[in-house]
């Protein structure tokens, strides 16, 4: 007989998070103006006290809810590097709500439950539960896309991206009441059961319209259509938080879920990743080199990303897992600095997004020249960044697990794709000096400085962290 009382130890951080989130906007609305860069420093601080308390929680595991709730060692890494992922993006965030006098309380807050239903997803051991996090990030996001209320263009953005989320996630819920109807249980641990033989070809289907669903979310071609256009439209700090904690929040749901209950009926649904992952890899690196938009070509580039650490997923190995996980955490740091710099991308006090803007900047602004190349060369997957180790070792997991024709074509895809990272590097480099880009503020400039030496640092010394990664991809493979 199941306890009345749950276990509440193991959801303890997304609780916290819950109950904070309430306390704040509570506050905020009380006192109304000029809440928001304290506010911002109270959603900062919550997350940390989150981050330490999930540090604390025990590798070994606990289930809790009925078996709706889950925690191991994956679930507790994920976790860190989304909080990760969304803590750097809010400074970003407050820096420009502070400057363009868009200052909103409720815009840290909307992180925040965003944040919380990514933590559910990551944790969910059921697929109603998992719907239930999806759903609390999506709403929050469809809001942020379009905070900036007096810009039509994240107007727009925001009802795209709300439009195309919603049928996003009418894919998911059906290919979940497929996957009921023909497995009689919607528990990972029931479907991990049901689907041992081998499953059906109804579960097959339902698993496929699944993958549809979470592959919106993450932004993997042939559901990508809403990304370049939501980058662009939406403010460049919301996009820096769209780039980088949902997807890491997404692909670490693509493992709980098919190395979990779907983990026996690898070889069915290992040809649709596959399938996947070259569109998105070829798709982000054709249509980025036509980008003159920075943005437009960050989310071509964001596309080609998902591509590669899809190629991990699509191993169904340990050894996929590690260099997935590996792959997103450079990803978070590449992606910051990046958007740290187009946040810096301003002339005469106003924001500007064209690449050309950045003709013959490391003569005006060395440092921010020096920086940028070096997230560029990184995100090319150039020595000595280390962008080069997290394809390494997913292209080698792809070998090794006999997959070679997809870690050739990821190669292949990565060569073309660093043409236009390299352009970049040419306009700032070679370029004749264009309009003068003011000094990145004290923000951007700390942040533009600390990603790009830590491409550095994590190329030398790789080994923690990738030792990190093995250590929580081995939660998923319990045997």
């Amino acid at each position: 007989m199941m306890n009345a009382v749950p276990d509440f130890a193991p959801a303890f951080p997304e609780i916290m998070l819950v109950l904070a989130g309430m306390v704040f906007l509570l506050f905020g609305v009380l006192r109304e103006r000029d809440s928001m860069q304290l506010l911002t420093g109270a959603v900062i601080a919550a997350m940390l006290i989150a981050g330490v308390l999930i540090l604390r929680q025990p590798d070994t595991g606990a289930v809790t809810f009925g078996g709706l709730f889950l925690i191991n060692g994956f679930t507790g890494f994920a976790k860190l590097l989304t909080l990760g992922g969304a803590m750097l993006t809010l400074v970003l965030i407050n820096n420009w709500a502070q400057t363009a006098g868009t200052a909103r309380f409720e815009i840290p807050i909307l992180v925040l439950f965003a944040t919380v239903g990514m933590l559910l997803m990551i944790s969910a051991n059921d697929l109603i539960a998992l719907y239930v996090g999806l759903e609390l990030q999506s709403l929050s996001l469809y809001v942020l896309a379009a905070v900036h209320r007096s810009d039509l263009r994240a107007t727009e953005a925001g009802v795209k991206y709300f439009v195309l989320g919603a049928l996003a996630s009418g894919l998911l819920l059906y290919g979940m009441s497929l996957v009921y109807g023909f497995a009689g249980t919607t528990t990972f641990a029931g479907l991990a059961t049901a689907t041992a033989s081998g499953g059906n070809i109804g579960v097959l289907i339902g698993i496929v319209f699944i993958i549809a669903g979470l592959s919106f979310k993450v932004s993997a071609v042939p559901f990508h259509m809403w990304t370049p256009d939501v980058y662009e439209g939406a403010p460049t700090p919301i996009t820096a938080f769209f780039s980088v904690a949902p997807k890491i929040a997404g692909l670490a749901l693509f493992l709980r879920v098919l190395y979990g209950p779907f983990g026996p009926m690898l070889h069915q649904w290992q040809q649709v990743i596959v399938a996947i992952s070259v569109l998105s890899m070829a798709w982000g690196a054709i249509a980025a080199i036509a980008q003159r938009n920075i943005k437009r070509l960050m989310a071509y580039s964001s596309i080609g990303h998902v591509g590669y650490a899809l190629i991990g997923l699509a191993t169904g190995t340990l050894e996929g897992a590690r260099g997935m996980l590996f792959y997103m955490l450079i990803y978070i740091v590449m992606n910051v600095g990046t958007f740290a710099c187009i946040m810096a991308m301003r002339v005469n006090g106003k924001a500007v997004e064209d690449i050309s803007a950045l003709s013959g900047l490391a003569r005006t602004r060395p440092m921010m020249a020096a920086g940028l190349a070096a997230l560029m060369f990184s995100m090319a997957g150039i020595p000595p960044l280390a962008g080069i180790w997290g394809k390494f070792y997913i292209f080698m997991a792809a070998v090794n697990a006999g997959l070679i024709v997809l870690a050739v074509l990821g190669v292949l895809a990565s060569a073309i794709g660093a043409f236009y990272y390299l352009r970049v590097v040419k306009i700032m480099y070679f370029d004749e000096v264009g309009p003068v880009i003011e000094r990145p503020n004290a923000v951007t400039g700390t942040l533009i400085a600390v990603c790009s030496v830590a491409m550095l640092a994590f190329f030398i010394v790789p080994s923690p962290l990738v030792d990190s990664a093995a250590v929580a991809a081995k939660s998923l493979f319990p045997g």
